[in-house]
Parts: C-alpha cells; sequence; structure tokens
C-alpha cells in the first residue's frame, strides 16, 4: 500500500484523457516584463492577453526564491468584457500552472477578493480567494489539467468579488514517453465506473489540484520521478476523491507524506485496478 501511495503522490498534477503532445513550455509574466527565474527558466514578458490592467508592488512575497513572478500582476477590469489568455498551441494534453499572491490591502480578508477561473470554456477553480487559500504576500499556485482539440488554449478570469487577478501562467506539455499509470475503477460486477476523479496536492508553499472525469471507468496519469521535480520541498499531503456521477463518494485517499522519502525513479508504466461498491 505504501508502493501505491507514493505513486498516487506523484501521477495527481497530471492526469488527463491519451493524447498527444509537441509543444515547447510556455511561462508568461503576467503584467511585468521578461524574467529568468531561480531555474534558469525564461518567462516571456506580459502576452497573449486581452483586456485588464497591469500593476505592481515591492512589497516581499513568502514562500518563493522568485519574489518578482509575484510582484507584478494583471488585473481585470471592474465591469466589460473579462481578462483572457490566449496561446496557440499543438494540440495535446497539458499541465496549466497559474501563479497568485495577494498584495493588496483591500483584499487582506477572506471573500475580499474573489473570482473564478476557466480554462477552455469550462470552469476551472470557482470561487477562488487567494488569501484564504495563501494569506497575505505569500505564494500560491494552483495547477489543473487540460486537452486541448482546437489548436488555442484560453484561460478566462472572471469577477466575483472585487476583480480578478493573475500574476504568472505556466503551460506545460505533457511529453507522450513518460511513464503512465492507467487506473481502473470498476464495479464488484465488473461495470466500469461512471463518474470524476478529483485530486490535490498541497504543501505550505505549493496547491495543485483538478480532476477529470472517468472513460468507460478509467484515467491516464504521468508519474514524476520525485516531488523536487514538480518544485514541492515541504512536507505535503496527497488526496485522491473518486464520485460517481450523482455526485456520491465512492473512494477516497488521503496521506502526508515526506518529499525526502519519495522516490519514483524506477517506476515504470503500469496498469491499477480499483473495484468500488455502488452507493
Amino acid at each position: 500500500m505504501r508502493k501505491t501511495l507514493g505513486i498516487f503522490a506523484f501521477l495527481l498534477t497530471l492526469c488527463f484523457a491519451k493524447g498527444v503532445s509537441a509543444q515547447q513550455p510556455i511561462r508568461v509574466h503576467c503584467g511585468g516584463s521578461a524574467y529568468t527565474d531561480s531555474n534558469g527558466q525564461v518567462w516571456q514578458a506580459d502576452t497573449g492577453f486581452s483586456g485588464g490592467s497591469s500593476g505592481s508592488t515591492t512589497q516581499q512575497i513568502g514562500g518563493t526564491a522568485d519574489q518578482a513572478l509575484y510582484q507584478y500582476g494583471r488585473y481585470n477590469n471592474s465591469g466589460g468584457a473579462p481578462l483572457v489568455y490566449t496561446f496557440d498551441v499543438v494540440n495535446g494534453n497539458y499541465n496549466v500552472n497559474l501563479l497568485f499572491a495577494e498584495t493588496a490591502k483591500s483584499a487582506e480578508s477572506a471573500g475580499a477578493r474573489v473570482f473564478n477561473v476557466k480554462i477552455e470554456g469550462s470552469l476551472a477553480f470557482q470561487n477562488l480567494d487567494i488569501f484564504a487559500a495563501a494569506g497575505a504576500r505569500a505564494a500560491l499556485v494552483k495547477s489543473t489539467n487540460v486537452t486541448v482539440q482546437n489548436g488555442s488554449l484560453r484561460i478566462e478570469f472572471d469577477n466575483v468579488v472585487q476583480v480578478a487577478k493573475v500574476d504568472g501562467i505556466e503551460i506545460l506539455p505533457v511529453p507522450p514517453q513518460a511513464p503512465r499509470l492507467t487506473l481502473n475503477f470498476l464495479y464488484p460486477d465488473g461495470t466500469p465506473v461512471v463518474g470524476t476523479l478529483a485530486y490535490s496536492v498541497s504543501s505550505s508553499l505549493l496547491s495543485f489540484q483538478g480532476s477529470t472525469p472517468l472513460t468507460n471507468g478509467q484515467v491516464e496519469c504521468v508519474l514524476f520521478s520525485s516531488p523536487n521535480s514538480m518544485g514541492i520541498n515541504a512536507q505535503f499531503q496527497v488526496k485522491l476523491n473518486l464520485t460517481d456521477g450523482a455526485g456520491n463518494l465512492l473512494w477516497q485517499v488521503i496521506t502526508q507524506m515526506n518529499p525526502a522519502q519519495v522516490n519514483l525513479g524506477a517506476v515504470q508504466s503500469s496498469v491499477l485496478t480499483v473495484v468500488v461498491q455502488k452507493p
């Protein structure tokens, strides 16, 4: 069981329908100029946006070695069209990381700034509250997965309370050669489960989460060799929830993990079958 949980810890950030992608990563410093981060990765100056306005701060941001990525941002307007980022990409599977930090005094309380994020027209993050999730002047990363089929990836930020904002956008293609784990969810009579697998990986510095519907009872997930490959270097929690079409919880795994004790470099692609009871 320990090995199974270890695998879950690093398949979670990339669960998606099968597909192929041949695309370079896209990194955008929203509201700011070009920037090279502490890992030597280059972030483009703000590009791909429609609407909104830029802003910046000199306040120190906690939980990151890259202050500048969170000191600049693009804000939605208070009325009219939403803030939208659009990028031309090769059709395939992508992990989308959105960077946030709450730096406005007027939003330093839970519920003060709330907004929705849609990716490819689907609601990815509902009622996102940066302060409630991370506090003031602290880095927050929200991660989800998407399959692009029309050559364009669209990210929309919609106001709920005050105006939406974003500090950075990272779009990572999933290499087709990466090891995968295929999860099969079946009922005791052998019929495939119809439902959705939701997942989250969270630490004191980062938060990744997302969900994917089952296809014929299956979901395919990418395996990562270690926590450091995803920027996780602190104790973290992994959570998996499987729900059916009616929202009934069928299966759940929650575990705490130490990144220094996890190494999946030798794990190859494999298949795991999970049998769950009908509600």
